[in-house]
């Protein structure tokens, strides 16, 4: 998927004009926070075409200060769509890139009779039979029913690599829009016009189908019940000043709510949910909805397959072992020799640690030799060399049983040493030339690197994870304990995932699991975070609430942790907007008072020069410190893996004791701008 940049002149220049579009007050009373302060805007307005509207007598320069105070509380609304406006910009951007995949196309569709026609691709309904050749674009997302052929996926992954796609098994569904390299395609369209993975992936990434999650709706609440308390509050003002036989212009109260109540938080909240669900995507991630990522940062139980995610996925050659008589050096030769042409990943694993070992053949000389393939009947592989020799590896059983039969002896240590590599959960593969035993080649299912410090971050992160495999419990517990899982289950069936799932679940727990086929989409549906592989069946896709364009499981580690950002990221800048607040407390409210009740001067501790500075300056850092938060929005804060207990200390540190003093610092300089430009007695 083409990516783009986090901001370009382009893309601000469709922002600044979006942040006029969302003044309507249809769009923002959806935000109560924001639509207050644009309720506030259109007050001063009037009040600076008449400062006496709602009564009293002001002097001629009330009209300049009402100027301001309108001024400063439209650029405060214009700043908070325009956070909304650019991290929806970047999701339009992408939603662009993903249309240029869909064009005008033409499909073969068959015909009760067996014929085809040609029909055009938006003509094509669900269970109808298309013939895709090699250079045609997949005119439909659909299953494979005959034929295998390279598929170019590029336009919707942005993965050059092209990749194989067949009848039968969990590599057969196709995704419309990509294109068929080679051979010749039978296949079912599995959807409707306008429901196909492209049309979902360009609603999502445009923000048109995202709806708020729960977290995010109950800290609108909150914000909103926040917002009407200090508007009680504020109500209350105006009362008290005549009490002390003073007054308050209506301005001034305004500015007082804008202040009080948390417009920072309230004009980044909707960025920062559209920016987490951007950050999945830009990771190749489809999330089919807000309320999954979400939930991936509360993920509590991880549960993983062993085979391609944990380990390699392919057995390797890591020892020879020698038995009987022999060394490790002819061991070494032989078994290079019975892999030379051996083209499967355990072959060539064999060849490479013989090149480390210091032993090599050169295939060319052994062109007059007959190579063996491995077949199910025998359970062996080798060569028949010309001088009539020959040289096999295989099953540890079916070797024992060939040398039995051609009158050769077994090593009495053979035994004790392939039980060893079947304890420590390896494959042992016996060697042999005619009909004498060598050693035996120890295969082992490799550990990704790193997945051992990643476990131990998650567990950091209070995530338990488990480890699915089909291995037996001696070969599944090796694993687990190399790999640091904190549990694994062996023998594993689909219906093992779903009762685990559903085990943790009603514990109270969020569980997250990775998988492709359709044996996996009773499980994908009931987790809480289900990430179903873009090579998967549609089933899969259809079941999870996550699609990884990648194809790669481990991805769903790192969708938690971008889970857990958003909600970080949420947090801070919750903390971050609610702290601002104490210092625009002791710059306002003793302004509002000094003139009728001096001993309030006490608390004007950041010195500023005049109540008509105090309340500008205050409004006016409220104002620019959203534009300057949109970056930390927009990219989250950075995310460490650390419990639950010291993250909250760390944000309160940050952004608590920071967004308490950063206002300080901001008011009293733009107080000194002020006065030095000769508005502070206006």
């Amino acid at each position: 998927m083409e990516k783009s940049a986090t901001f370009n002149r382009a893309m601000m220049g469709r922002a600044v004009g979006e942040s006029f579009v969302k003044l309507d007050p249809r769009v923002m009373v959806k935000n109560p926070v924001m639509f207050v302060v644009e309720i506030g805007f259109v007050i001063t307005l009037f009040l600076t075409f008449d400062p006496n509207l709602f009564g009293g007598h002001y002097p001629p320069q009330q009209r300049a200060y009402n100027l301001v105070v309108t001024v400063v509380l439209l650029v405060t609304v214009l700043f908070g769509n325009f956070a909304e406006s650019i991290a929806e910009g970047r999701g339009k951007a992408q939603a662009e890139s993903l249309r240029k995949t869909k064009t005008d196309l033409l499909a073969n569709r068959r015909l009760p009779n067996g014929t085809f026609e040609s029909v055009p691709a938006t003509a094509l309904r669900k269970e109808d039979i298309v013939r895709v050749v090699a250079g045609e674009t997949i005119p439909a997302d659909g299953e494979v029913m005959e034929g295998l052929g390279s598929v170019d996926e590029s336009a919707i992954t942005g993965e050059s690599a092209p990749v194989i796609r067949g009848a039968g098994g969990d590599f057969s569904s196709v995704t419309g829009g990509t294109k068929l390299l080679s051979d010749e395609l039978l296949i079912r369209v599995t959807v409707n016009p306008g429901e196909s993975f492209l049309d979902k992936m360009i609603s999502l990434v445009e923000g048109a189908s995202r709806q708020k999650t729960p977290n995010e709706i109950a800290l609108s609440v909150l914000l909103a019940g926040l917002t009407l308390i200090f508007l009680i509050v504020v109500d209350t003002l105006e009362p008290f000043a005549h009490y002390v036989h003073g007054t308050i212009d209506v301005a001034t109260l305004i500015a007082l709510l804008v202040c009080l109540i948390p417009t920072t938080i309230g004009a980044l909240l909707s960025a920062i949910g559209i920016a987490g669900m951007d950050r999945v995507i830009r990771f190749n991630v489809i999330a089919k909805s807000g309320k999954a990522v979400e939930a991936a940062g509360d993920v509590n139980t991880l549960i993983l397959d062993k085979t391609g995610t944990i380990t390699i996925g392919n057995r390797l050659a890591t020892e020879f072992i020698p038995v009987g008589t022999h060394t490790e050096q002819s061991l070494i030769g032989t078994s290079v020799l019975s892999s030379l042409f051996d083209e499967t990943p355990e072959g060539r694993s064999v060849v490479d640690l013989g090149k480390t070992k210091g032993v090599s053949y050169v295939r060319e000389e052994y062109n007059n030799a007959e190579n063996v393939e491995f077949s199910a009947d025998t359970r062996m592989s080798g060569l028949d060399l010309p001088n009539g020799s020959i040289v096999r590896k295989g099953a540890v059983d079916a070797i024992r049983q060939y040398v039995q039969q051609h009158g050769g002896t077994v090593p009495g240590d053979l035994e004790e040493k392939t039980r060893r590599i079947a304890v420590e959960g390896g494959t042992p593969l016996a060697v042999i030339q005619d009909n004498e035993i060598y050693g035996l080649i120890y295969l082992k299912d490799i550990v990704k690197t790193g997945m051992r410090e990643r476990f131990n971050e998650l567990r950091k992160m209070g995530i338990k994870t488990v480890m699915c495999t089909g291995d037996n419990p001696l070969t599944a517990a090796t694993i687990a304990k190399e790999a640091g899982v904190d549990d694994f289950i062996a023998e594993a069936k689909p219906e093992d995932k779903m009762r685990l799932i559903r085990s943790e679940q009603e514990d109270g727990k969020l569980v997250a699991m990775s998988g492709d086929g359709t044996n996996d989409a009773p499980a994908l549906a009931q987790a809480d975070v289900g990430l179903a592989m873009n090579t998967g069946t549609s089933a899969a896709k259809e079941a999870g609430n996550m699609v990884d364009l990648d194809s790669d499981p481990t991805k769903l580690i790192e969708v938690v942790a971008i889970g857990k950002q958003l909600l970080i990221t949420r947090g801070a800048i919750t903390t971050f907007s609610i702290a601002n607040d104490v210092a625009k407390y002791f710059a306002i409210i003793p302004a509002m008072f000094m003139a009728v009740l001096p001993s309030l001067k006490a608390l004007n501790i950041m010195f500023l020069t005049s109540p008509q500075s105090a309340i500008l300056s205050a409004l006016i850092f409220n104002a620019i410190i959203i534009p300057l938060l949109i970056p930390l929005a927009m990219k989250g804060v950075k995310y460490r893996p650390m419990s639950a207990t010291a993250m909250l200390m760390r944000n309160i540190f940050i952004y608590g004791v920071g967004g308490v003093i950063a206002p300080f610092v901001g008011i009293k300089i733009i107080d000194l701008v002020i006065t030095a430009l000769g508005l502070a007695h206006i």
